[in-house]
């Protein structure tokens, strides 16, 4: 009797919109190919206490349109540990599953490509402590991993775009064309606080298609007189005739100093400066919240038909991250680009702001460009 392949799917980290579509993807494509799947609920933790679930196909019918995970998420602080890790090896042992296919974001794919790389340590160790047969070890010598990048903030080096991204920008965009309109009719100025922390791609991509007239993000920090060059640019645009100013705060913005910039250390400022009517809006879960966009329940269910075919096919010895470029999915190393990730948070502690934004890449160097 031949050995019947088993993939196991696991979202971990903050949700995002679309996550349901790549899930659904994994399932059925899997079955497709004669796998069984397996469900891992709660992220790494749902590894380290075994929270598995062999998956049907009616396991997913219905959930393309959902927000969240039906998986379930947590940021699984005892995944760190290496004996917790141990555990969830020897909970993938227990189900046979050799294939993994993980949807999350930057820290949840570092724990992932940490996790592969002991593997065989974990292997021979388990063998030992008789937790696992020769048999086991033997048809398990080996996880074949593959990521998809899932988060709102759309900040790993390497796709155009991540799950979620377009679902939350498109969250953005409707609340804060809502509060826009209030705004003109009474002459008020509006900041708006963006979940951005240590990546500013969802407030600069805001205020580009908001015409925001000033943001603040990680990546770009203003100079220790914008207070005053902020309050000057409204008063030009008040003199021009705008009825309305609008702010855009990643809530990770931080000055030149690196201390942190909150939106309401602005609305004190414009109040104080120029006695305007401001007001705060800090729009937080509601962009990860509701129904995913047509692009994300799109790009969720390509890259969970990719994950199946690069998972089964793909040297183990290579993991692999599927990322989007143009309108191409691709698959790149994941070691590579979790790299080039940390570079980024690295070469900010720096101060080395412009390094930051060109290994961000030429999408983020040109909507830098062009809302400056």
């Amino acid at each position: 009797m031949s050995f019947r392949k088993s993939i196991g799917v696991i979202t971990s980290g903050s949700d995002a919109q679309g996550m349901n579509s790549a899930i659904r993807a994994v399932v059925r494509c899997g079955l497709r190919r004669n796998c069984k799947v397996f469900f891992v609920y709660e992220g790494f933790e749902g590894l380290i206490t075994n929270r598995v679930e062999e998956a049907k196909w009616e396991s997913v019918s219905n959930i393309i349109n959902k927000g969240g995970t039906i998986l379930g998420s947590t940021r699984c602080v005892a995944f760190q540990n290496k004996e917790e890790r141990r555990k969830a090896a020897l909970t993938l042992h227990t189900h046979k599953i050799y294939y993994l296919v993980c949807i999350g974001g930057d820290g949840s794919l570092t724990g992932l490509n940490i996790f592969r790389d002991e593997w065989q340590s974990f292997t021979a160790e388990l063998l030992k402590a008789g937790a696992i047969n020769k048999e086991q070890a033997e048809k398990g010598k080996q996880l074949s991993v593959v990521g998809i990048a899932g988060t709102i903030d759309n900040n790993f080096i390497g796709t155009d775009r991540t799950i979620g991204f377009d679902s939350a920008m498109a969250r953005v965009i409707e609340c804060v064309d809502n509060l826009t309109a209030t705004a003109m009719s009474h002459h008020r100025t509006f900041v708006v606080e963006v979940m951005s922390y240590e990546c500013g791609t969802l407030a600069l991509t805001a205020a580009i298609a908001l015409e925001a007239d000033f943001v603040f993000i990680p990546e770009i920090p203003p100079p220790d007189d914008w207070p005053e060059t902020l309050c000057a640019h409204l008063v030009r645009k008040r003199k021009a005739g705008s009825p309305l100013h609008l702010v855009i705060v990643a809530e990770g913005a931080v000055d030149a100093q690196g201390k942190p910039i909150k939106s309401e250390q602005i609305k004190k400022v414009l109040e104080e400066k120029l006695k305007y009517d401001v007001r705060v809006a800090s729009l937080g879960y509601l962009q990860r919240g509701g129904c995913p966009s047509f692009l994300d329940r799109l790009l969720g269910c390509r890259m969970g038909h990719e994950a199946v075919d690069a998972v089964l096919k793909c040297d183990p010895a290579s993991p692999k991250l599927l990322c989007l470029k143009g309108h191409v999915i691709v698959k790149l190393p994941l070691s590579k680009l979790i790299g080039k990730t940390q570079r980024v948070r690295e070469e900010k502690k720096k101060g080395s702001f412009n390094e930051a934004i060109d290994i961000r890449g030429k999408n983020f160097r040109q909507k830098t460009d062009f809302i400056q």
